[in-house]
């Protein structure tokens, strides 16, 4: 079962810190928040993994869970650990960012099929471009995405950038769970 306030304590203690920043969007901000120092920590890949699997049995859950390398991979592999552990037969899949060059050449990496539904994982969302890059490569191998998860949304843009283009956001957290204003937009 999923611990929220243990995840958000390890969020505060490992990943949120302060000071002059620029975001893989391009944007300056003024904390950054480092996901991977909780995506792979021991137990904050547990507190994710279960934290994003319930969130998707809330509203169905899809046939597998992936995103953009390297940010998405150990956010997917925790929640397909979790559903391993729990009996579910959910699969994970990585989107490159590059497709490889040899072997199938692909974008889309692992164990699904044309048709399938699936959602996209990322860490921390921002502006959304990093996930609507990745739902793109995934609809372009033919499988239907679902919906966005992200342990953290910063409220600068992600959340309207999805909903425009037709995919909801759930989020474990928003930035105010941290005291944080997201910034009021021009």
């Amino acid at each position: 079962m999923y611990e929220r306030e243990a995840l958000k304590t390890l969020i505060l203690e490992k990943a949120l810190r302060f000071g002059e920043f620029t975001l893989a969007s391009g944007k300056k901000a003024t904390y950054y928040l480092d996901g991977k120092q909780v995506t792979l920590d021991p137990v904050g890949a547990r507190l994710v993994g279960e934290g994003i699997l319930d969130s998707l049995a809330a509203k169905g859950l899809p046939a597998a869970v992936g995103g953009m390398v390297i940010g998405a991979d150990p956010i997917t592999a925790a929640v397909v650990t979790i559903a391993g552990m729990r009996g579910l037969p959910i699969r994970g899949f990585m989107v490159r960012k590059e497709a490889k060059g040899h072997g199938t050449n692909r974008y889309v990496e692992g164990p699904v099929q044309s048709g399938e539904n699936v959602a996209i994982v990322e860490d921390v969302v921002t502006t959304g471009g990093s996930s609507l890059k990745a739902i793109e490569r995934a609809e372009e191998f033919g499988l239907k995405v679902t919906c966005v998860v992200a342990i953290v949304d910063r409220m600068e843009g992600g959340a309207e950038a999805f909903r425009k283009a037709g995919y909801p956001l759930q989020s474990l957290f928003t930035i105010r769970d941290f005291g944080i204003e997201p910034p009021v937009a021009d």
